[in-house]
């Protein structure tokens, strides 16, 4: 019992030391995010287009 007692102490310690993100943080995280994986979505929806393309115009 000695030793959960510890292990929850030193949890509790150590919750102390994180630094959580604020608000702003958080929003300015998720819009970066978000901008890039839009970013990379219309460029592989391109690349996919100009491959389906380039093989429609080979084969057929």
């Amino acid at each position: 019992m000695e030793k959960l007692t510890t292990y929850f102490t030193h949890v509790k310690e150590e919750i102390q030391k994180v630094i959580f993100p604020t608000k702003v943080q958080i929003r300015q995280a998720f819009f970066a995010v978000f901008i890039v994986v839009t970013v990379i979505s219309i460029f592989l929806a391109l690349v996919d287009l100009l491959m389906s393309s380039i093989v429609t115009a080979v084969v057929g």
